[in-house]
Formats: C-alpha cells, structure tokens, sequence
C-alpha cells in the first residue's frame, strides 16, 4: 500500500503538477491538504479520469483537505467534534482495507503573542481529546498532514534562528509529544535518524536551493501501523521543479510505504 501526503498549495494551480504525480508514483491513496477549493470548485472530473475516486472538505481561498483514492474509502468523516475552529476545513478521515487515515491541516498560528498561536494550541488539544475518545492506540491507525510543527533540532534548518518561533515552540511540540504518548510513532524515524530531511521551504530568499527548510509534513502511526512501514521518502524533485505548469507548491510530497 502506497500513501502520499501533500500540502498541495491549491489544487486548481497545481493540477497538472498533481495529475503527473498520480501518474508517476501510482499511490493507492493521497491526502491532499491547502486545497483552497470548495467541494463545487474541485477538479474532481481530471481525477476521476485517471483512475482516483475523490472526496473533499472544502473551503474558499483557504484550508481545504481531501482524500484521493484508488478503491472506495468506508467511513468517511470530515471535521472533528468540538473543533474550536468548525468554519475551517481542516480534517477529513476515511477507511481503506481496516486502516484508518485521518488527513489533516493543522492551524499555522502566525507568531507566538497572536490569538492564531492561542487558537493552534486549543486545536491540538482538541483534535489529540478526539483522537483518544474515537480511536485505540491498539488498532491501525494513521494520521498524516500538514501538522505545521517541527518534531525537533533535527528538522530544522538554523534552529538557534527558528528559538521560542512559531512552528518550533516548546508548547507546539509538546501537543505532538502528547499524540507520540498516546501511542503513535513517527514512521520516518523509523528508518532514519538523518537531520536535514526537510518538507516545506520558504519561496522566498532561494530557501529551497539552500536547503533551507522544515519537516512539517508528518506520517504518524499506531504500532500496528509501524511495524508495516517499508519505506518513508520526500519527494524533493516535485518542489525542485520550477518549469512546467505553475509554480511548485513550497511542500514537497511525502510518501509512505506498508507492507
């Protein structure tokens, strides 16, 4: 099973750039987040005809998430119960051969003295209350998105620069420490200790050619899951590519491997 996870950076732009990725690594599923469609708007038809069936949480100019897959997904639920942000699309979760994927956009929070900052950790404390409510640590279970959070040092370019900023607070880690104790595994350290495997680089400052950058694109997994994993990679050459249709998104694609 191949599952991808893509801060797209609006699907209508990066269409093209999305139906060669379809193309080229053939995934049984992809979790598209920062769609900036409404479900109206989605390039649904494009999709269907290469071969995915689609489901969407959307919402003009901003957030959106949705779901691509290869078979039908059972169960498909979007949003989550008492989500402090429930005019923002930024969830959606569905079922494919017993594994439950949960595809997420997790709020950006701006800098650490806004109500944005204050609204992030309020929405991580949410979404982790929901997950340990719905769901067993014991059964299959993925979460994967765009989580808008460094796990540590390790993923961050400069992190002497990136101190007490938002993205890489102690607070914001902390959320995603509480996700690790409840009983999931970051899948990519299950095969590297590496630094430096970043997934987001600013436009700006020629950030990506100097690697400049941040994992913030995240596979999460019960142990289940992780004892699965064959392979965990970024696909760098998708935001390498400056020519072609559209600008690259500034997230690079990361895809997952199970047995």
């Amino acid at each position: 099973m191949r599952i991808v996870t893509w801060n797209i950076n609006s699907v209508r732009a990066r269409l093209e750039r999305l139906l060669a990725l379809l193309g080229r690594h053939n995934p049984d599923l992809v979790c598209l987040q920062e769609t900036k469609a409404v479900d109206e708007a989605f390039p649904r038809q494009p999709i269907e005809d290469a071969g995915y069936r689609v489901q969407t949480l959307g919402q003009k100019t901003y957030n959106g998430v949705a779901l691509l897959s290869l078979q039908p997904l059972d169960d498909v639920e979007r949003g989550f119960d008492n989500d402090p942000a429930p005019g923002e699309a930024r969830v959606i979760s569905g079922e494919m051969d017993g594994l439950r994927v949960i595809n997420l956009y997790v709020v950006n929070g701006q800098a650490l003295e806004t109500d944005k900052y204050r609204l992030k950790l309020r929405w991580l404390d949410a979404m982790a209350d929901w997950i340990g409510q719905r769901h067993d640590p014991g059964s299959p279970l993925l979460l994967v998105g765009d989580f808008n959070i460094a796990p540590d040092d390790r993923d961050v370019y400069a992190p002497e620069l990136w101190h007490d900023r938002v993205l890489v607070s102690e607070p914001e880690r902390q959320r995603l420490h509480r996700l690790q104790d409840w009983g999931l595994v970051d899948l990519l350290r299950l095969k590297t200790r590496e630094g430096e495997i970043f997934t987001w680089w600013d436009y700006r400052f020629g950030a990506f050619k100097r690697n400049h950058g941040l994992r913030l694109d995240l596979m999460l997994g019960t142990a289940s899951v992780a004892q699965r994993v064959r392979a965990v990679t970024v696909d760098r050459e998708e935001r390498a590519k400056d020519s072609g249709p559209g600008a690259p998104s500034d997230h690079a694609p990361v895809m997952l491997d199970l047995d």
